[in-house]
């Protein structure tokens, strides 16, 4: 039988600071990396087996280690966590799952920051009716931008590191797992969602003027395109893949405007993408760490935003050492994201497979040996099981089954 790629999977530090078997339990399950994060978003978890509680409440986005003195004259600056005991539970963390024999790479999360974004309105994604939205800081603009690089750069390089996976580094938008949330009834799907993710901030209105488009007019245009999602509802037709999304996007702008739109989303991704690439690397030379691993949580379709930020997969895997792609959903989804990098990839890149394994939130651990060898059948190098902490006992034992662990 074909053996499995090498598998890693995410973590949060408090799945393991204080529980003194949770590094062993995890090595124990036959992966080889732990993905820990270091700055991540806001968040309610379950923690099934820790000695000291069963939920964890992340009240803001929030790094989980001391934060730097590059900090002290910047108005966007990360915010330290305070519900876990310790200055460092990710240092914590880190140093326990190395003791099992794990290599630890961080998680460092970007574009998404409610708290910043609530105190830092104008630094925040505009959509066509001028609502904000405070969960997204807009990447086009130069403060966010600084504030995501340098972010990068210390939260990606942390002691003992051996490599960074950098989500949602790229544009973020309308989606947002939000507390009580209550958007879905319009049922706006990938086309909808992109609309409804422009961003019409005083720096994206330029940048579309630059690209030859009247703000103003796309903004109109952008909203009269909206309406039908708002009259029929999910009852409305919607792609299924992502090719056919643009394709609509192309048909509701018309050819030379979603052309432009593009141009100045995707090259101001592009340059965010380089960045902060660029700053890990220098900052892992600066400290000595040779062969450190930059992955960007990514889509292949340029225009999706979000946690997984849409690329253009020759582009990305130019700067960056690999991309890791959501493969939930079947056997079409996993092609229609792993395919497109097959074509541009090298023994040098890691494209990794992402693949939930907590059934209570739709993963399915129990193909989960099936399910990775068609992914590797795909173009796949490395697996990335969510989430260890997440998951039940019933689940790991079936993850312990499909890794040989």
């Amino acid at each position: 039988m074909t053996a499995l790629p090498r598998a890693g999977a995410f973590v949060y530090p408090w799945d393991v600071a204080g529980d003194p078997a949770a590094a062993d339990r995890l090595a124990s399950l036959g992966v080889a990396q732990a993905t820990l994060a270091a700055a991540y978003h806001s968040t309610r978890a379950l923690t099934p087996r820790h000695p000291a509680h069963r939920v964890v409440t992340a009240r803001h986005a929030a790094v989980y280690y001391p934060p730097g003195s590059r900090w002290s004259r910047r108005a966007l600056r990360p915010y330290p966590q305070g519900w876990l005991p310790g200055e460092d539970p990710y240092g914590e963390a880190a140093d326990a799952l190395a003791a099992a024999g794990l290599d630890v790479h961080t998680w460092v999360i970007l574009a998404h920051n409610t708290r910043l974004g609530e105190e830092h309105p104008q630094s925040t994604v505009v959509n066509a009716y001028g609502d904000r939205y405070p969960w997204a800081p807009c990447i086009a603009r130069p403060e966010v931008r600084d504030y995501a690089v340098t972010l990068a750069a210390e939260a990606a390089v942390r002691p003992g590191a051996r490599g960074t996976e950098l989500e949602s580094c790229g544009w973020y938008g309308l989606d947002h797992l939000h507390a009580h949330d209550k958007i879905g009834g319009a049922g706006l799907g990938g086309v909808g969602g992109f609309l409804m993710s422009l961003c019409f901030c005083d720096i994206c209105r330029a940048g579309a003027a630059a690209h030859g488009l009247d703000p103003d007019a796309l903004r109109a245009q952008v909203a009269k395109a909206l309406e039908p999602f708002w009259t029929d509802g999910p009852a409305r037709p919607r792609p299924a893949y992502r090719a056919d999304e643009w394709a609509a996007v192309r048909e509701l702008l018309g050819e030379e405007t979603a052309a432009a739109v593009a141009a100045w989303r995707g090259a101001t991704a592009d340059r965010f993408q380089r960045a902060a690439v660029a700053a890990v690397r220098e900052e892992a030379a600066r400290r000595g760490v040779e062969g450190f691993r930059v992955l960007l949580h990514a889509d292949p379709a340029p225009h999706r935003c979000g946690a997984n930020a849409g690329v253009d997969p020759a582009g990305v895997l130019a700067h960056a050492d690999g991309v890791v792609l959501p493969c939930a959903g079947g056997a079409t989804a996993r092609a229609d994201v792993l395919a497109p990098f097959a074509p541009h990839r090298d023994a040098h890149h890691t494209v990794v497979a992402n693949f939930p394994v907590v059934a209570g939130m739709g993963g399915s651990p129990a193909t989960l040996a099936d399910d990775a060898r068609h992914a590797a059948g795909l173009g796949a190098t490395e697996l990335r099981l969510y989430h260890f902490g997440l998951a039940s006992d019933a689940d790991l034992d079936a993850v312990a089954v499909a890794l040989g662990g």
